[in-house]
């Protein structure tokens, strides 16, 4: 199999603000292309950056995997949308074998270089981990994942309860929308909702 060219990827170190935006998911026809995965359907930092900071696979994904060691960094030559997610060209990645060689790696960008986003518009990776509670002061929970349904996306929230006298995890979810969330409040990492805890 064949491997990028000399000289495609730079050694690097990882951002301290890198988020981990997506992952190589196969070679995209003949020329070197390469089919992106992204974890979210916000795709536009991955679209908008010339430059990406790649990682082997997860060491149980590695098997066999030879491109490159440790964090390396790479030029993005093109890149679009395509039906099932993104569609990329790496500088030094010229031909199917070398894309091939790429499968299963993950590429991340740091927090920093994210677009600006529109008020009142949020990346989903500034939502996680944030507290959210009601607008009585309860506590509902703490952002875990965001889910996409169709238009809108769904937070969900981890929260404990007690069982039997015992506290165990719980999930609760609250759509993403106006009428329901009053506001996010980056700065104190918390979200104010109008919303019940047994709803």
């Amino acid at each position: 199999m064949n491997k990028p060219a000399s000289g495609a990827f730079q050694a690097s170190s990882l951002p301290g603000d890198a988020v981990e935006l997506g992952r190589i998911q196969d070679a995209w026809g003949i020329k070197g292309w390469v089919r992106i995965l992204p974890h979210s359907a916000d795709t536009s930092a991955l679209l908008a950056s010339s430059q990406w900071f790649l990682q082997p696979p997860e060491a149980r994904f590695a098997r066999g995997f030879s491109a490159f060691s440790g964090c390396v960094s790479v030029e993005v030559g093109e890149i679009k949308a395509h039906t099932d997610g993104l569609v990329a060209r790496l500088e030094g990645v010229n031909d199917r074998n070398a894309a091939e060689a790429l499968k299963g790696v993950r590429i991340c960008l740091p927090r920093s270089a994210f677009p600006e986003t529109p008020e009142g518009e949020y990346y989903w990776v500034d939502l996680i981990g944030l507290e959210v509670f009601n607008r009585e002061g309860v506590h509902l929970g703490v952002v875990r994942d965001l889910m996409p349904t169709g238009p809108t996306s769904v937070l969900v929230l981890e929260y404990l309860h007690t069982v039997e006298g015992a506290e165990q995890t719980a999930e609760r979810m609250i759509p993403f929308v106006a009428a329901y969330i009053d506001d996010v409040d980056k700065a104190q990492r918390r979200i104010t909702a109008d919303w019940q805890p047994d709803y």
